[in-house]
């Protein structure tokens, strides 16, 4: 029953989000505690003495960095909208989820869990920088606009991994209660894609004025780019003995959060490029996890 809700639970939650927009919108402010909890939980799976880097990790970090940029620079002359949501389709971090997809798939899961780290560490460094150039604080100075998304992202992502291993060494018998409740956090990305969805959703059907064909080539886009980063990401990690962690850490994002900060720091309809995102990682891994199972059937 849970494995088949599991299944569902995507459409389930973006449904509901989208159809009860108007209700759901007001819960917002969810959003930055379900994320905060989340990694958390996550973190809590993640021993320091377990994490080893190699120059994969390097390669993928740069390309997450220097991607999304040069993204950015070709698309921004014509469309600044379509630039930011690709942008955040690139810099965002590698998801929590990532981990368990790769396990499923038989791929390193150590390589995987060190890069989650590395990415989110990474994110929580740069993208006040990157946000204070590009996004909607324009009005400040540069020093103003950094500290006020740096009080807002580094928190958000630094101190659940400091929390996190705190009690791995201070509460040991807490840190196996939370191991066994991992459960938690599924339930907690359902709400949060529920929360963003319907606040996205608000956003273009209230917007004055409406860009549908720019958001409708958005969308398209974040599907160019959710494949090839799958496809580059495999392409790499090949060379250095993890095809499938490759994929997986460069492939796929934590489109909650990517959404979160595309609402917040940037163009609202920037929020667009991460919400279709959502929907074209979980297809491809999907399909990544029914071809598995056909190959091990046959074996």
């Amino acid at each position: 029953m849970i494995q088949t809700l599991k299944n569902w639970m995507l459409p389930i939650a973006m449904l509901t989000g989208a159809l009860f927009h108007v209700y759901i919108e007001v819960l917002s402010f969810l959003t930055p505690t379900l994320i905060f909890c989340m990694l958390f939980l996550t973190f809590c799976k993640i021993s320091p003495r377990n994490m080893k880097f190699s120059g994969l990790h390097v390669w993928l970090i740069l390309i997450q960095l220097a991607g999304s940029l040069l993204l950015y620079g070709l698309i921004a002359p014509f469309n600044e909208e379509v630039a930011e949501g690709i942008l955040i389709c690139v810099v965002a971090p590698t998801a929590t989820a990532a981990a368990v997809i790769t396990g499923m798939l038989g791929g390193n899961v150590a390589f995987l869990a060190s890069f989650v780290f590395l990415s989110n560490v990474t994110v929580a460094l740069t993208a006040p920088v990157i946000f204070s150039f590009l996004g909607t604080n324009r009005d400040l100075s540069f020093w103003d606009s950094f500290g006020y998304i740096c009080r807002q992202v580094v928190p958000l992502l630094i101190l659940p991994l400091l929390g996190a291993w705190a009690v791995q060494y201070i509460f040991p018998r807490l840190h196996r209660w939370l191991l066994s409740v991992q459960i938690v956090a599924f339930y907690m990305w359902s709400l949060a894609l529920t929360i963003v969805t319907g606040r996205t959703v608000s956003f273009l059907l209230v917007q004055e004025n409406p860009h549908y064909w720019t958001e409708g080539i958005l969308a398209f886009l974040a599907l160019i780019v959710c494949v090839f980063q799958f496809w580059l990401g495999r392409r790499l990690g090949r060379l250095y003995g993890n095809t499938i962690a490759g994929g997986q850490g460069l492939g796929q994002k934590n489109t909650i959060l990517a959404i979160w900060m595309a609402q917040l720091y940037l163009c609202p309809a920037a929020a667009v490029g991460p919400a279709a995102y959502v929907l074209w990682q979980n297809i491809i891994n999907s399909y990544q996890i029914w071809k598995k199972r056909k190959k091990d059937v046959k074996c």
